[in-house]
Parts: structure tokens; C-alpha cells; sequence
């Protein structure tokens, strides 16, 4: 039988040829020109300089290793000769009985190392309240006599008073007349009180103000939820009741006051919207007390009776008791000292008693009564 070739197998790794003469003269060159290259590159270096002291195969000189210029790259602190900083020092090391005095002058509050509006003006969380966001700061260019009217003129301006009022024009006199707008709605004055025309929508003199306090006085959000059972959804709609912000005057920090008119809270109060009348508000608000005074009982009669409950399982100890001392006849007396099974009984001696027989003086237990003698010297 002829022999056949055979197949190798598969994955296995196949024999390399062998270098032909051609390829073996390549790699000898590449060498020798890789070596000259390295050769010379070592000549062109200068040489290192050696310590008198040791030969070169065991020391190097200093200036060789080390450099006067402190790399960028180092971390260690005590390496550092001159710090890029001059307010930068180290700390000082004192004795625990050492006086260390400070200059607070040149001291810089860190907050604690928290943030603050100062250095982040226009974060509106760090902020307390709206009264500290609309406050402003004085420019570095103005002195303080120039702020102050500058702040005069700007709450002149938002309140329409003393020179920006509007004027009164004689031009204008037959036109309100007729159409009856910028006038007082009671005694038809042109003076009236700009800011309330603005926030209320409506023309009322200052003197009309003050004499018709029945229905120009000012109502807080508390009195109009309270006398006139209002809801706060109903004061927040500003379109159906505006209201007048004023500053706090218990705290600056807390949130303004609002202030109602009367006669617009009392309009939507007896109007078909809410309660119709002011019998019908009185209606409610007795409604509303008698419920709060029947919750109010109920409370009160459930705690009264949990002390009665509490009170009959004391009395009902003290009773059994005096039935354990054999004071059957004695009745269990309020204040009673009440002894748990196992405790352990102390006595509590009363005040002593002088006995003209023996001439000592004697002690009763209050409890169990014993009696014990004093001598007194």
C-alpha cells in the first residue's frame, strides 16, 4: 500500500523555515549600526563628577543629585525653604502654660468653613428672607450722606409721595369731575392717597381715611380669617382681595404683614359667594364655637374619667392594705403610702414626743408604729 501525505492538525503551530543567508546578513547589520548609535550617544554625554574622597564606583558627588530648586511636583512641606506665600507660616509649637496672644485685627472669619451670601451674592438659598434679598448695598463710590437720599428718594418714588405725587392740573379738573376718577370717593377731594389707589383700586383722601375707620381701616390676615371665617386660598387671591404688605413689626426676619381693607374683606364676606349676610356669618361662627367647645368636653370628660379609673385601683390597694395590717375597720385614707408585694418596708418616723414619765423622748413610726426612745445628751 503507497504511503500517502498526512494533514496537520488542525490549531497546532506549524515549523518555521529557516533564515536564508540573505536575512541573517540583514539583522547582523541592524545590530552593529544600533550599537555604534548607542556608542556614540554616550561619548557626547559629559562625564559625571566624582568625590575626591571615594572612588566612582561607590559615591557620587552631592551637586549631582541633588538641586537647590524645589520641584512643583513635591508634597512634603518640610523640604521647602521659602514658601511661595509670605502669609503662609508654620505653626508654632507651644507649651500648654504658654500665654499666645492673638491680633484680631489681621484674623478672616471662615464661617466656619461654610459658604455664605459673601461669597456667593447671587445664590438666593443662602438668603433668609425676601426683606434680605431686596436689600441693598452701599457702592464703594458713594459717601453715606449721599446713600441715605439716595434711599429717601427711591421710597419717595415707590410711594408717590412728596415730589413725585402726581400734580392736580387745572386742565384736568372739568374731566375728573365728570368721569369721577382720581377723586376722593367720599367727600370728592383730588388729594387722594396714591399708594392705596395702586394696591386697592380705590380714591380715598387721607382725612376720609382717618374719620370713616368703618370702612377704611385695616384688617391683618389673622382678623380676617378669624371674624370673618375666611380661607387662606380666598386672602391669597389677589384679584378678589388685594392686600398691602408692610414690614414685620415683631421681627424684621419673619414675613410681612399683610393688611386687608374693611369694607373689601366685609363685601365678599356678606356677598351670595361666602355667607350672604352677617347673620348668616354670625350663625356660623356660633355653630363653629359650639362645636369647638363640645370637642373640647369630650376631651376633658375622657381624661376625668381615666383619673376616676386611676383613682379606684389606688383606693382599692390602700384598702387591701390596711385589711393586710388588720385595720379591717379603718378605711382606706387619700395620701396612704401603698406597699407593692416583696418591697421592703422603711420606717418614717414622726415628730418626737416628749414623755414625762421616763423624761425621753419617743418616736412613732407613721406607717407600722413603732415605737423607738431618744436619749438627747
Amino acid at each position: 500500500m503507497a504511503d500517502r501525505p498526512s494533514t496537520p492538525p488542525r490549531g497546532g503551530a506549524r515549523p518555521q523555515a529557516p533564515m536564508t543567508p540573505e536575512q541573517v546578513r540583514r539583522m547582523e547589520e541592524a545590530r552593529l549600526k544600533a550599537k555604534a548609535l548607542r556608542t556614540a550617544a554616550d561619548a557626547a554625554k559629559p562625564p559625571p563628577a566624582l568625590s575626591k574622597t571615594a572612588p566612582a564606583s561607590l559615591k557620587r558627588a552631592h551637586s549631582s543629585i541633588s538641586s537647590s530648586t524645589v520641584p512643583p511636583t513635591l508634597r512634603d512641606a518640610s523640604k521647602i525653604t521659602q514658601p511661595s506665600d509670605p502669609t503662609l507660616q508654620p505653626a508654632k509649637k507651644f507649651a500648654r502654660d504658654a500665654y499666645i496672644e492673638y491680633d484680631f485685627s489681621k484674623m478672616t472669619d471662615t464661617k466656619g468653613g461654610f459658604l455664605s451670601k459673601e461669597d456667593d451674592p447671587h445664590n438666593r438659598a443662602m438668603r433668609s428672607g425676601r426683606r434680605e434679598e431686596e436689600k441693598e448695598e452701599k457702592p464703594a463710590h458713594m459717601t453715606l450722606a449721599e446713600w441715605e437720599r439716595h434711599q429717601t428718594i427711591k421710597k419717595l418714588r415707590a410711594a408717590r409721595q412728596g415730589p413725585f405725587e402726581p400734580g392736580i392740573s387745572v386742565l384736568n379738573l372739568d374731566n375728573s369731575a365728570k368721569d369721577g376718577k382720581d377723586q376722593c370717593r367720599e367727600c370728592g377731594s383730588l388729594e387722594i392717597d396714591w399708594k392705596w389707589e395702586e394696591v386697592f383700586g380705590v380714591s380715598v383722601c387721607a382725612r376720609c381715611k382717618e374719620t370713616i375707620p368703618e370702612k377704611y381701616s385695616l384688617l391683618t390676615k389673622t382678623e380676617a380669617r378669624e371674624d370673618y371665617l375666611l380661607t387662606d386660598p380666598e386672602l391669597k387671591d389677589e384679584e378678589l382681595l388685594p392686600h398691602l404688605s408692610r414690614p414685620n413689626p415683631h421681627k424684621s426676619s419673619f414675613h410681612d404683614m399683610q393688611l386687608f381693607l374693611r369694607f373689601q374683606v366685609e363685601d365678599y364676606a356678606f356677598s351670595p359667594k361666602k355667607w350672604g349676610s352677617p347673620e348668616n356669618l354670625d350663625a356660623e361662627f356660633e355653630k363653629r364655637q359650639t362645636v369647638s367647645k363640645a370637642r373640647k368636653e369630650k376631651k376633658f370628660n375622657s381624661k376625668l374619667a381615666d383619673l376616676k379609673k386611676r383613682t379606684r385601683v389606688e383606693a382599692y390597694k390602700r384598702s387591701k392594705l390596711a385589711a393586710a395590717r388588720g385595720e379591717g375597720g379603718r378605711e382606706a385614707q387619700f395620701g396612704d403610702k401603698v406597699t407593692r408585694y416583696g418591697e421592703r418596708h422603711e420606717h418614717e418616723w414622726g415628730r418626737a414626743v416628749l414623755d414625762p414619765e421616763s423624761g425621753m423622748s419617743k418616736k412613732t413610726c407613721v406607717d407600722c408604729g413603732m415605737e423607738i426612745e431618744e436619749l438627747e445628751f
